[in-house]
């Protein structure tokens, strides 16, 4: 069944239309993400399908009952309130109350245990956790959702596409989040220049479409490019049309000229910019940090190597930013010192990003900073390297004020590596950057050839940049060899072993193992993920029919109740298959990593 139809949507904003003439449909059951680079109209599409915002033409329709639960980046509170009242403020009266219990479920889930505290004390990651909370409890038949893995750390990500992959309802996010988009999508929907392009299939399948897609369309315009050739030159040999297949053949070559040729994909190109790194960097000694009486860093120690490449992770408000304040100066350690060699020079990428003067044109902005840069192509002006950074022409000559919150990271982190730094402090580089760059930021960094240092919930970024992780987590301060996906393995290793307790006195004693071995279903847990789709095909099919036999008996009331309660078993037969197909499943994507265990 259609729950929502957007039909010929289009917007413009100041003179730029980001949204024209598109026609998008949501099923029951679908799992939408959707991408494209900042500022072509994600979030305002988003808003749009919510209701939140009105498109300049074309229309909206809700099938009627239909129930719409929407997350904006921003999510909206009162000043003062506690956690719990604020999330439960987004519901009807009638069922706050119910919903009381719920709320506290998934709050303490998403990290925010006491439920009792004042809304104005929280950070904007826990803000963020609260508003994921009030748009799950809302009674829902659709997700909309933006942004939603912004500003939370990646054990809340975890959690949150766990609670996702449970919903029963379709989902419409918008994400950059691209392990996310693997696991919880089943189409992808791309903005491109206004218009909208979908796919269905996750993340992964999305790109095998598009780069087919794309060859196929400098496959046949190699062929036209060659036809043309050959039809000019019989033109050029003043052939006449005075017979029909001479008319035909020009008419063919006036189709030719004039063919509309496929736009080349935009591409983020970055060259590495960067100035001479001598051999002293920056070397930490036993520094300790703490806020407020609570310890983010004891005793630390480190000497960063000229080619690191260190990701930074932990929950938030465990000292990650302190700790790249602290390399900056902005912030002194309580003791301990950090030296920053001679030749030093460090790129710091703010999670706050600064202020702008929206009064600026783009290309001043830029300019306030170098007007060349040296890459190792030559030198760049700053108008190259903005269009580089997809900032065409026309929109270099724009005025910040204009520009969308993606494009203004964007632009901000352009005017960083303008400074040719050789140490780059990257604080959440992925918050609202879209897929685009963040692709081509990743290519960057690999040839850069000084240090990263970089704060990050990206679990994708991570794995392609980090090749060491530093992990922020009760005031210490631990390193792991690898990358996220080798950190997450470890450090799980390293919960369950301190989880584990000393056995009671006459208590059988485990058998230990000094050797490690591959994870694997049992013959059980095999047998029961190879039927389980069709367990929930087949239940879901029963519900299907039972609510038909309920739909043809509705004067038959011992019938109905009997079909009722038939319903009811079946519905929550189906939600503990869900559960287990979700534990399979995961156990099924580390079996094919090689965890050991």
């Amino acid at each position: 069944m259609i729950l929502l139809t957007a039909q010929n949507i289009s917007k413009t904003y100041m003179e730029r239309k980001v949204l024209d003439d598109i026609s998008f449909f949501l099923n029951e059951g679908d799992k939408v993400g959707i991408i494209g680079i900042n500022g072509t109209g994600k979030s305002t599409m988003l808003r749009i399908l919510a209701g939140a915002e009105e498109s300049d033409s074309g229309e909206v329709i809700r099938t009627n009952g239909i129930r719409l639960s929407y997350l904006p980046q921003i999510p909206q509170f009162d000043a003062h309130g506690s956690i719990l009242q604020q999330v439960l403020s987004h519901l009807p009266d009638d069922l706050r109350s119910s919903k009381e219990y719920e709320a506290k479920s998934i709050l303490d889930k998403l990290g925010l245990s006491d439920c009792e505290r004042d809304i104005s004390t929280l950070s904007g990651g826990e803000k963020r956790r609260a508003g994921i909370a009030a748009a799950l409890i809302q009674p829902s038949d659709v997700l909309l959702l933006d942004e939603p893995t912004n500003h939370i750390d990646n054990e809340t990500a975890q959690m949150l596409e766990d609670l996702l992959l449970k919903y029963r309802g379709a989902i419409v996010m918008v994400t950059h989040d691209r392990y996310f988009l693997n696991k919880i999508c089943r189409s992808i929907a791309e903005i491109d220049k206004g218009k909208l392009y979908t796919c269905n299939g996750n993340y992964s399948e999305y790109l095998l479409v598009k780069a087919q897609r794309e060859a196929d369309a400098e496959a046949a315009e190699r062929k036209n490019k060659s036809l043309y050739r050959r039809e000019l030159e019989w033109i050029s040999r003043g052939a006449r049309a005075r017979g029909t297949k001479s008319k035909d053949r020009i008419e063919r070559f006036e189709a030719l000229k004039n063919r509309e040729i496929p736009v080349e994909a935009e591409k983020l190109k970055l060259q590495s910019v960067s100035s001479r790194l001598g051999k002293k960097t920056i070397e930490i000694e036993n520094i300790s940090k703490s806020i407020d009486g609570k310890p983010l860093i004891t005793d630390f120690s480190y000497i960063i190597s000229r080619d690191a490449r260190i990701g930074i992770v932990g929950h938030n408000g465990a000292g990650k930013s302190t700790f790249l304040k602290m390399i900056m100066g902005e912030t002194a350690p309580d003791s301990g010192s950090i030296v920053l060699g001679d030749t030093v020079n460090i790129g710091y990428f703010s999670q706050e990003c600064e202020s702008m003067d929206e009064s600026l044109r783009v290309i001043e902005y830029i300019r306030e900073t170098a007007d060349r840069v040296q890459t190792p192509d030559g030198t760049v002006t700053a108008a190259q390297m903005l269009e580089r950074f997809l900032f065409t022409p026309e929109l270099q000559w724009n005025r910040i004020e204009k520009l969308s919150g993606g494009e203004r990271k964007r632009l901000y982190l352009l005017k960083i590596l303008m400074t040719a730094p050789n140490i780059l402090l990257l604080d959440e580089p992925t918050n609202d950057l879209d897929i685009t760059t963040l692709t081509i930021l990743e290519d960057y960094l690999e040839s850069f050839s000084g240090a990263v240092i970089a704060v990050s919930h990206d679990r994708y970024f991570l794995d392609k940049m980090a090749t060491e992780i530093l992990e922020f987590k009760d005031g210490q301060c631990t390193r792991y060899n690898g990358n996220y996906s080798d950190y997450a393995e470890k450090a799980l290793q390293s919960d369950t072993v301190s989880d584990s307790k000393p056995k009671k006195k006459g208590e059988k004693k485990e058998r230990t193992f000094t050797g490690k071995t591959k994870l694997r279903f049992s013959f059980k847990e095999q047998r029961e993920y190879e039927t389980i789709d069709d367990d929930i095909a087949k239940l879901e099919q029963a519900i299907a029919d039972t609510e038909k036999e309920i739909a043809k008996n509705t004067s038959d009331y011992v019938k109905l109740q009997e079909l009722s309660d038939e319903k009811d078993r079946l519905e929550a037969e189906l939600s503990e298959k869900m559960d287990r197909w979700v534990y399979l499943n995961d156990l099924a994507e580390r079996i094919e990593k090689g965890e050991m265990v």
